[in-house]
């Protein structure tokens, strides 16, 4: 039988953090009187610490830094893939050859 995984909300998470750096519990301490594993408790507290109010985005988020990172990323991929393409452009018209300049079309007097 396959155990689902526990979803907790944000709100649980920041107020399990806040036991352990604000009222001075240890750790195993909390989780054990919270009914969730101690790693699980380390995990949050370290993303608190590092990201604060920004921590625990939801289902599939990223935070804002992340997300605009990713979003630059893709921004950069696809300029990159422009320019070669422009570079082949270039290239290909540069090898293309001259035509004649004193006549610029097939119906028209030359150039003077």
């Amino acid at each position: 039988m396959t155990q689902k995984r526990k979803q907790f909300s944000k709100q649980f998470k920041i107020d399990a953090v806040k036991l352990v750096t604000g009222q001075g519990y240890a750790v195993s301490e909390a989780a054990r009187n919270l009914g969730i594993h101690h790693s699980s408790l380390r995990r949050w507290k370290k993303q608190f610490e590092t990201n604060g109010e920004q921590a625990f985005p939801g289902k599939g988020r990223m935070n804002p830094e992340k997300e605009e990172l990713s979003r630059l990323r893709e921004e950069n991929k696809l300029l990159r893939m422009e320019r070669e393409i422009l570079k082949k452009a270039a290239a290909f018209f540069a090898n293309e050859p001259k035509q004649d300049s004193t006549l610029s079309g097939s119906n028209r007097r030359p150039v003077q």
